[in-house]
């Protein structure tokens, strides 16, 4: 994986290396496959029962012990817990992004893409746009339901509108989720089709976040470790010369 496009780590200002660090594995031409692992620390104790892998396009956050920082989305006193220097390797304000995955069917796992503000000019560019959220419980052979739209998060210039869709394909397989934002709004695709619009998009850099997620207890009907979902292509592109 390059490092000089992609961070692998969750938001590791908020906690600590050993907890946000991504376990994958290069899959050759399948591309990259993230990994849950059975002794993989939760991302925060406050936040278990949660584990995380995610790679993402720049990190940015204040000093030690503040309130700085990429992606504030909780609201219960997150601080910078961890120095991290600010990469910005990839951050558009406006474009299209084209992401290639198999999502994950294993037991509390879910498989999600964003974009998200990163909030280096200012703490109120921090809302967020939802190519997919996907459950395992929530994939069919035949049809799958996910999660899409906007999050405002700490931006008061647009609200959230998030909805869920049902896709007519069983998403352990591969398949294509877009998303073009700018001065004309938001649309999130699925194999070529719109499945949201909206009028509003953010309009500051964001670094875009793929992410494996397994969420709730571990216990003996858990299921088998690792836990793993396939990122196979993503595809950028910035718009205004960016």
């Amino acid at each position: 994986m390059r490092d000089d496009l992609w961070v692998g780590d969750y938001l590791p200002h908020w906690t600590t290396p050993e907890r946000s660090r991504a376990r994958y594995e290069m899959a050759g031409p399948s591309g990259i496959r993230l990994l849950i692992e059975e002794t993989q620390l939760d991302w925060r104790d406050e936040d278990a029962p949660l584990r995380v892998s995610n790679l993402q396009t720049g990190v940015f956050s204040g000093p030690l012990g503040s309130e700085r920082g990429t992606h504030r989305h909780r609201p219960d006193g997150l601080t910078v817990r961890t120095h991290t220097p600010e990469r910005l390797l990839w951050a558009p304000s406006a474009g299209r992004v084209d992401v290639t995955v198999s999502a994950s069917v294993d037991e509390g796992c879910m498989l999600a893409a964003w974009l998200v503000g990163a909030e280096n000019l200012s703490p109120r560019h921090s809302g967020e746009v939802c190519l997919f959220e996907i459950d395992s419980n929530a994939i069919g052979p035949g049809e799958t339901r996910a999660r899409c739209g906007l999050k405002a998060h700490g931006d008061d210039s647009f609200a959230t509108d998030m909805v869920e869709v049902v896709v007519p394909l069983d998403a352990s397989k591969p398949h294509t989720w877009s998303v073009i934002w700018g001065t004309e709004g938001t649309a999130i695709g699925c194999e070529g089709n719109v499945v949201k619009r909206s009028p509003s998009a953010p309009n500051y850099p964001m670094f875009l976040m793929l992410d494996l997620f397994e969420i709730g207890p571990r216990s003996a009907t858990s299921g088998a470790y690792p836990k793993s979902a396939f990122i196979h292509c993503v595809r950028g592109w910035a718009s205004h010369g960016e």
